[in-house]
């Protein structure tokens, strides 16, 4: 009998195809080069569009110079999809205040800081993927080897969090530990 542990644990065969990514908006100079990315987004690109309407009426409060706090608000499969570059730009520049997401959103951060994921298809069958170690998010593979390799990070990074609360004498918030997990892929990454 197949033990779960060697299911989820199985080493993934290797995927070939094009890796999930979105433009990085410093590096494009017109709205074709970032059309060209919405090939390899993955199955978000269509919100977009949506979120472009909300932020056109965003920019119009601020150029009458009243003050817009915006919230950003998502689930992981944000993250895993080429989406990913766009939030970090919109960050950057400054035209986000709050983020609000899940753990799941920064797990896959992470993860794709270490690999890609790779741009797949919604017709698969998920059992042959399964046998063959590759998660599925929609059309979008992710090799188990990616999920390893983060456990290989997130076990002595737990332990640094131990340490820093026992010296605290308290827990880190949800916002610190994020602090601490992006200083220490500084580090390491």
């Amino acid at each position: 009998m197949t033990e779960p542990k060697d299911i989820v644990l199985k080493e993934s065969e290797e995927v070939e195809g094009v890796p999930i990514e979105g433009p990085w908006l410093d590096d494009v100079s017109s709205l074709e080069e970032v059309l060209d990315y919405y090939e390899r987004i993955g199955f978000q690109a269509t919100h977009l569009g949506k979120a472009i309407e909300i932020w056109k009426k965003v920019e119009e409060k601020r150029a009458k110079g009243e003050e817009v706090r915006v919230f950003l608000g998502y689930t992981s499969n944000i993250i895993s999809s080429g989406l990913r570059e766009i939030i970090a730009w919109l960050v950057k520049e400054g035209k986000v205040d709050v983020i609000v997401t899940t753990a799941g959103g920064i797990e896959e951060d992470f993860i794709k800081a270490l690999k890609p994921f790779i741009l797949g298809d919604w017709q698969v069958n998920d059992a042959l993927m399964r046998e063959k170690g590759i998660n599925r998010i929609g059309n979008i593979f992710v090799p188990n080897d990616r999920y390893i390799e983060f456990e290989k990070y997130m076990i002595p990074f737990f332990e640094r969090v131990l340490e820093i609360e026992k010296e605290r004498g308290k827990p880190l918030t949800a916002s610190e530990f994020i602090y601490e997990l992006g200083k220490y892929m500084d580090e390491k990454l």
